[in-house]
């Protein structure tokens, strides 16, 4: 079977027009960047923003701080009624965890601050009663999941991955936690590894939270029985995944 690649680029310009249309009915947006004097790796992301920004027609701004000047620009940024979103460029220093709780949630475009996590585990999608209100998801997951979307993996179920094995080489609390729990939430049967082991993911009846959970299940075991590969390793020691472990017709994806 001759494998067929998804290009993450087409998906993501269609989701830039779509959301480029919906800005020009609005008056002009502000997103305020905040980044550490001298960290190169988040210069760079912060320049992807920039131009981001710029594609869809919303005004960016970059405030360079020191770690002691951190918490004021996340107090201001957050009062500031001209600024709509602010994204913190992480590691800023030794308060990152505090920074997060400072971020005005409204504001938090990332999804990282505790209300936002509480729903996401809580699996409440949206913040209104009328449900006209989508809660904030992390980004970085969020782009996983819409690229499993455009690969194939959802099905037609009452929830998209209903029945899907899926296996993910990462649990990060920004990317491969949060991951794992939205997947299990949409009915997937997610087996998490880490340098601490594996756990099972399942989403608990009637919309309730996730339930995170040790498994016996070997790295074969469960790559041989995946429907869906997840792999985000910051590590070259990491033992890559072949071809020869995975099925026919798993669909995987590296970030």
């Amino acid at each position: 079977m001759a494998a067929r690649v998804i290009d993450p680029a087409a998906i993501a310009a269609s989701y830039r027009a779509q959301l480029r249309a919906e800005l020009q009915a609005l008056p002009q947006l502000t997103l305020m960047g905040l980044l550490a004097e001298g960290h190169a790796p988040s210069a760079t992301y912060a320049e992807y923003t920039r131009k981001g920004c710029e594609d869809v027609g919303m005004r960016f701004q970059l405030r360079s701080v020191t770690p002691a000047e951190a918490e004021r620009a996340v107090r201001e940024a957050s009062a500031d009624p001209g600024v709509h979103g602010i994204l913190v460029y992480y590691p800023i220093g030794a308060s990152d965890g505090w920074l997060r709780e400072l971020v005005d949630p409204r504001k938090d475009i990332e999804g990282l601050h505790s209300y936002w996590a509480r729903c996401l585990y809580e699996n409440r999608r949206f913040v209104d009663a009328a449900q006209t209100k989508q809660a904030i998801l992390p980004s970085t997951p969020l782009a996983v999941h819409k690229l499993l979307e455009a690969a194939g993996a959802f099905g037609r179920g009452a929830r998209p991955l209903e029945g899907v094995k899926a296996v993910v080489f990462n649990r990060s609390e920004v990317v491969g936690y949060p991951l794992a729990a939205m997947m299990a939430h949409d009915g997937a049967q997610v087996i998490s590894f880490d340098l601490e082991g594996a756990r099972m993911f399942t989403s608990a009846a009637n919309g309730e939270a996730h339930r995170s959970e040790p498994t016996p299940s070997s790295r074969a075991e469960a790559l041989a029985e995946a429907d869906v590969i997840v792999t985000g390793v910051p590590s070259r020691a990491f033992p890559l995944v072949r071809g020869d472990e995975i099925k026919p017709g798993a669909i995987c994806l590296n970030f």
